[in-house]
């Protein structure tokens, strides 16, 4: 299936892109996801782990079954003061 994944802060550095359309097999879940995409992209390397992520602009869990279609981003944590 076909989705479309966001990327922000140091992830854009590290992919070399803020978005990019990403082929998943049928009924993966966003834990599968952000598996393959540490293999697409080694640069990722654990980055990902700390992420959270959003399907279709809603917070999910890695647990979430993808659909053709979605939009999947991972958001670093934040830190401020």
């Amino acid at each position: 299936m076909k989705l479309t994944v966001l990327y922000f802060a140091h992830l854009v550095d590290r992919t070399g892109t803020r978005m990019e359309a990403f082929s998943a097999p049928e009924g993966a879940t966003a834990a599968v996801l952000r598996a393959l995409l540490a293999q697409a992209h080694p640069k990722l390397g654990d980055a990902l782990k700390s992420c959270r992520v959003a399907v279709n602009e809603e917070f999910a869990p890695d647990s979430t079954v993808l659909r053709e279609g979605n939009t999947v981003a991972f958001i670093p944590p934040v830190s401020g003061g």
